[in-house]
């Protein structure tokens, strides 16, 4: 199995830089154009008509072909924005922002990354002690660009490890619930990610400037502020998450909630301040976290189904569930007599859905075989749908 990763660091780009990173946008525009003009669908026929027309820029030739494979993924999704009956049209895309991308030309050089700018002229990018750390023992694969940052794309052959059990992930608004195999619920706190939200939604709704371009700036300020301190959260959360599953070799399960932002569309009947705490809730970033770290690792990922994860009772399986007014968390199983809190349920039954379609080596890890050998006594498999489990606090 392939494991990708990136990498990424601020620097100060010079003007050389700048003046590359203009260039490689116009490239891009340019092939946008011939694309649009042309009706090219695929990056050979496109490469055809483009590769000699960008001869016109002085750079080195290996950016013309990113520039067109970049060309070509623009024009790919503007014609799949087009497809969609509910958009009878789409925007022509342009390119504004300053970036590069290079899988060719690019060297890591000790500390540096060499980057050509003409022909037999280079330029030099100082990394970090954490990319150097990162991208030591791998061979990078493509370098991005832009005003402000460096991003190294890494990969890897790693073998999937088969997997004695597994976790289930529930990701709520203010909480990540786990449960696992060996029957034990541990809970992530993220109220503290709401509430930086909040802060930084409150503080842009006080901005009464009627200036466009002032407005971009301080919106991508507290917009930037809000990202690094919640992804922050979200990075130490996965970390934590896709560590236990290496040291007890279990598989991650969790539930496919594609498109859960429908709930909470205008006109649903929500409140403005109730629709804004719901959209902004980074469910997707942790679940690609999740899922790139634990494949970094070689540990398998399994999404299933969100349908009666939290309806059924993690116990019996009975839909007989109620949640009563003043115990909003809490649900209640009149046919088995439980009470259980939402999120430690829906946990156990996605574990529940993901163990049936997840291979598991049938005599556990190696150390187990090995005492199963000398004649120690193995240690029975959990049932699944056992009542108790302490809940507690990552």
């Amino acid at each position: 199995m392939q494991a990708v990763k990136a990498v990424r660091q601020n620097y100060h780009p010079t003007e050389e830089v700048l003046s590359l990173l203009e260039d490689f946008r116009c490239m891009v525009n340019d092939c946008v154009r011939i694309g649009l003009r042309e009706n090219l669908t695929s990056m050979k026929s496109l490469s055809m008509k483009a590769y000699h027309q960008l001869s016109a820029y002085d750079v080195p030739t290996c950016y013309r072909l990113t520039a067109i494979s970049r060309a070509a993924g623009i024009l790919r999704n503007y014609r799949r924005e087009l497809k969609k009956k509910r958009r009878l049209s789409a925007r022509v895309p342009y390119v504004t922002r300053l970036s590069l991308t290079d899988c060719y030309g690019f060297r890591v050089i000790h500390r540096l990354v060499r980057l050509p700018i003409r022909k037999g002229e280079y330029t030099f990018i100082v990394l970090n002690d954490h990319t150097l750390r990162t991208v030591g023992g791998h061979t990078p694969g493509s370098l991005t660009l832009t005003a402000n940052s460096l991003s190294i794309s890494l990969s890897k052959e790693i073998a999937e490890i088969q997997p004695v059990g597994a976790i289930g992930i529930d990701r709520n608004l203010d909480n990540v619930t786990l449960a696992d195999s060996d029957g034990r619920i541990l809970r992530h706190d993220l109220s503290r990610a709401t509430e930086i939200k909040a802060r930084c939604r409150e503080t842009k709704s006080h901005f009464k400037r009627n200036d466009v371009r002032i407005r971009r700036h301080v919106y991508g300020k507290y917009g930037g502020i809000q990202r690094n301190r919640v992804g922050w959260l979200l990075h130490n959360v996965s970390a934590s998450i896709v560590r236990r599953a290496k040291e007890k070799r279990f598989g991650i399960v969790m539930e496919n909630i594609r498109g859960i932002r429908k709930l909470y569309r205008k006109g649903n009947g929500q409140g403005t301040t109730y629709r804004a705490r719901l959209n902004s809730w980074s469910f997707y970033e942790l679940q690609r976290q999740v899922e790139y770290k634990a494949r970094w690792e070689g540990i398998p990922v399994v999404y299933v189904a969100a349908r009666e994860t939290s309806v059924n009772c993690s116990i019996c399986g009975s839909r007989t569930t109620t949640t009563y007014p003043n115990e909003r968390r809490t649900l209640h199983c009149s046919k088995c007599g439980i009470s259980i809190d939402r999120d430690v349920n829906a946990a156990r039954n996605i574990l529940a859905k993901g163990k049936r379609g997840m291979r598991f080596t049938p005599d556990g890890p190696p150390e187990v075989r090995t005492e199963a050998v000398k004649g120690n006594e193995t240690t029975m498999g959990p049932i699944l749908r056992a009542d108790g489990g302490k809940v507690t606090q990552g």
